[in-house]
């Protein structure tokens, strides 16, 4: 069994970032944006109004008056330029005047027919945007995960188009007799596949694309064909089947398939009994077949490694502080990822352990948000001790 850690390094090691692609802007939601993006104009694109006012020259004083000249609102200017004792009407982002160097804001100001009168005092604030305030061309936005807020900043900076990596294809492959899909009958000595969904919907939310293949039955015929199935895969996962029961084929089958294998076994509960490995130049993982071992394993492998196929930076999942709410016993020889709820907490949350940390219970997995990472031989543990976890939002 090899550490956690080196288990990570050696699967990221298979992870290569995948080519890229040019998709429209209204598409380019949660994409991974491959390469800088530059601005092709300045914002604003002139000096712009911050307030609904009047344009003028200098600093009035309460009582001056001014002559108003014509106005200018958001996408109509005013043609001419503001003369000494003269204003223009004018509203937030439109463009200011030739000459004008303030808004006063139309609060502060009496207006009679054609003329205004300042009744406040202006204030030290000119209330003008100066051009480029937010950024000027030729600036340029980093490659990252693009967010909401993302597009509309490169919306303003006039790009109608992104260079983003190419979505990674995840091949899902359940293995086994004893499985059936919900919905069917299943047979007394039979489950339902539950693990494929669990996984299906955590490498989508990363930004892959899931093909949940047929579930492969305990015969390496029909085990090779399944795998044959995952052909143009960026990605192969196998559930289950990678132990060493005489019923688990997937290391044999896929080793005579040409299976250049990284590491077997991890010294980490649950999920001991992982594997990966390069199947005729495809990445493939080996998930245990246990529902929550292949979860946990999930977040622990098989979403880093889709995310560094996405070009972002290879890296385990993110680990958190927490403060502990229960006792916690002296921790084995193995890395212990525990199922456990987050606590409102002043500052830090605070975190408590699932009593049973069965690996077959799907349903406090469903429960938790966390796991608690204990690391091998770590001491026993008091409430409100600091200790690590990894969220489970996805």
């Amino acid at each position: 069994m090899i550490p956690v850690a080196e288990a990570l390094e050696r699967a990221l090691a298979l992870a290569r970032p995948l080519a890229v692609e040019t998709v429209p802007l209204a598409e380019a939601a949660g994409r991974v944006m491959a390469k800088p993006a530059v601005a092709g104009r300045d914002q604003p694109p002139f000096d712009a109004s911050a307030m609904d006012g009047y344009a003028l020259i200098g600093d009035p004083k309460v009582g001056e008056t001014f002559a108003v000249v014509g106005e200018a609102a958001a996408g109509h200017g005013f043609a001419g330029a503001v003369l000494p004792g003269q204003a223009v009407r004018i509203f937030t982002g439109a463009p200011v005047p030739q000459g004008a160097t303030r808004v006063v804001v139309q609060e502060d100001v009496a207006a009679d027919g054609d003329s205004i009168r300042l009744t406040a005092d202006a204030g030290p604030g000119i209330n003008i945007r100066p051009r480029g305030q937010d950024f000027r061309l030729g600036d340029s936005l980093s490659p990252r995960r693009l967010r909401p807020n993302d597009l509309a900043l490169l919306a303003a900076m006039n790009i109608p188009d992104v260079v983003v990596t190419r979505r990674p294809v995840v091949a899902l492959i359940a293995t086994g007799d004893e499985l059936v899909m919900p919905g069917e009958a299943p047979r007394p000595n039979q489950i339902i596949a539950s693990n494929s969904f669990a996984l299906k919907a955590l490498v989508e939310a990363e930004g892959a694309i899931a093909r949940m293949l047929p579930i492969a039955r305990d015969t390496e015929a029909d085990l090779r064909m399944v795998l044959d199935l995952a052909s143009g895969a960026d990605l192969i996962v196998t559930i289950g089947g990678a132990s060493v029961g005489d019923h688990d084929l997937v290391g044999r089958v896929a080793a005579d398939m040409g299976l250049e294998r990284a590491f077997y076994k991890i010294a980490m509960r649950p999920g001991k009994p992982l594997m990966a490995g390069r199947l005729n130049g495809v990445a493939m993982l080996g998930l245990p077949g246990n529902p929550v071992s292949s979860v946990v394993c999930a977040h622990l492998f098989l979403l880093p490694m889709v995310r560094a196929m996405l070009g972002l930076p290879a890296a385990p999942a993110p680990e958190r502080r927490a403060v502990l709410a229960a006792p916690l016993p002296a921790n084995g020889a193995r890395a212990h990822y525990m199922r456990a709820c987050l606590l409102p907490g002043d500052g830090l949350p605070g975190i408590e352990p699932f009593a049973s940390q069965d690996s077959a219970l799907l349903r406090l997995l469903a429960q938790a948000d966390a796991l608690l990472v204990r690391p091998p031989g770590d001491r026993a543990r008091a409430p409100g001790e600091m200790v690590t976890f990894i969220p489970l939002d996805a």
